[in-house]
């Protein structure tokens, strides 16, 4: 467990879970307005593939092109069951690109490393097929 019962180090009742926290919105607060974020929240809240496409199963299962899917181990947001999902209902998924990470969901912004490398292969492969730039 990252941060468990952990107190904050010289602050007194404060858990490090809660230090991180609020790290984190002050960095969210310097790179983003609230108002777009609010936007942009309420976008992937609503957003439905599926809809007026019979289902997410049959929207899926119309994608031609390939598909890369990305999971997180220790991501509860979405977890790797969800990305299993898209791969078995999507005819032209790869199989699943899973991240090792201790930050969850967090995971894709901070492991920099392995997100990068499954994006330059994902470019490597959509030049191989001449599917970049059109």
């Amino acid at each position: 467990m990252r941060f468990g019962r952990e107190l904050q180090g010289d602050e007194t009742g404060r858990y490090a879970v809660e230090s991180y926290l609020d790290h984190q919105a002050d960095k969210l607060q310097n790179r983003f307005d609230a108002n777009t974020y609010i936007s942009l929240t309420d976008a992937m809240n609503s957003h439905d593939v599926g809809r007026d496409r019979g289902g997410v199963a049959a929207a899926l299962a119309t994608i031609e092109v390939p598909v890369v899917v990305v999971s997180i181990d220790t991501d509860r947001l979405f977890p790797a069951r969800l990305q299993a999902e898209i791969v078995e209902l999507t005819p032209t998924a790869k199989p699943v690109k899973t991240i090792n990470s201790p930050f969850g969901h967090d995971g894709f912004l901070i492991e920099v490393e392995s997100v990068g490398e499954i994006i330059r292969e994902t470019i490597e492969l959509g030049l191989k097929l001449d599917l970049v730039g059109r």
